[in-house]
């Protein structure tokens, strides 16, 4: 079979992208679709999830005909740490509030990168993206979120 594939990360991709768009449209079909207008709850994971299915049989179409390149070895620190990133997210949401979580999901997952440096630009972005993502998500849309959560207040 890989002497038919011409490129290998086309293929692969084009196989998770497919993949997880075709789960996203199977699991939605037990919701309501609704309309465009009256969108119901399966109309955003239909919607998304076929337009993934359709970008991953583009990628999975163009990986026998253009060239491209071998798969590379795997970033496990990367992965590792954006993963640990997401659920440090998760654990901290409540207890912590949206400020420190969001303080821990953009500390470890920027270490992940290796060009990363913890200066005072870093800090400084990092603040900015917290009062941005306070103000859109809490004051703007009204998310029942706390900025700081139980372990802060009683």
């Amino acid at each position: 079979m890989t002497g038919v594939i011409r490129s290998p990360r086309d293929f692969w991709a084009g196989v998770l992208y497919a993949g997880f768009g075709a789960a996203a449209v199977l699991i939605a079909r037990d919701y309501g679709l609704g309309s465009s207008s009256r969108m119901g709850p399966g109309y955003f994971p239909t919607v998304l999830g076929s337009l993934l299915l359709l970008i991953g049989l583009a990628s999975l179409v163009r990986s026998f005909f253009a060239a491209g390149e071998p798969i590379g070895a795997i970033a496990w620190k990367g992965l590792l740490l954006v993963t640990l990133a997401t659920v440090l997210f998760g654990a901290l949401l409540r207890p912590a509030g949206l400020v420190i979580a969001l303080a821990a999901v953009i500390l470890v997952s920027a270490a992940a990168s290796v060009k990363f440096r913890f200066d005072a630009r870093a800090l400084a972005l990092m603040g900015a993206l917290i009062v941005f993502c306070g103000l859109v998500f809490v004051t703007g849309l009204g998310l029942p979120v706390s900025l700081l959560g139980t372990w802060f207040t009683r």
